[in-house]
């Protein structure tokens, strides 16, 4: 049994990808609920301010979705959707 447990949970890293790269997360999950809030905060205030952008609400949600099952199930609805839209676009064509 090589496996040592004391070290197994400071190998679990969340990431998530976000416009083909790979962004590692911190490991608290404080932390990371504070910085998904932030981002989805500042993409709806980007509608409306020239600094933020709008591309932050989508990766405020991805991080969000790491942690709050609520918004991981969104996600996961969506992107089956969106998948399900998208195969409908390139059959009919």
């Amino acid at each position: 049994m090589g496996m040592n447990l004391k070290s197994f949970p400071e190998k679990i890293t969340s990431r998530i990808r976000h416009a083909f790269r790979r962004e590692n997360l911190p490991r608290n999950r404080a932390a990371r609920i504070a910085l998904g809030s932030a981002l989805a905060v500042g993409g709806v205030a980007g509608a409306i301010l020239p600094v933020l952008g709008i591309w932050m609400l989508p990766l405020g949600i991805a991080v969000l979705s790491v942690d709050i099952p609520g918004v991981r199930r969104f996600v996961r609805k969506t992107k089956v959707k969106w998948g399900n839209v998208r195969g409908r676009k390139t059959a009919r064509a």
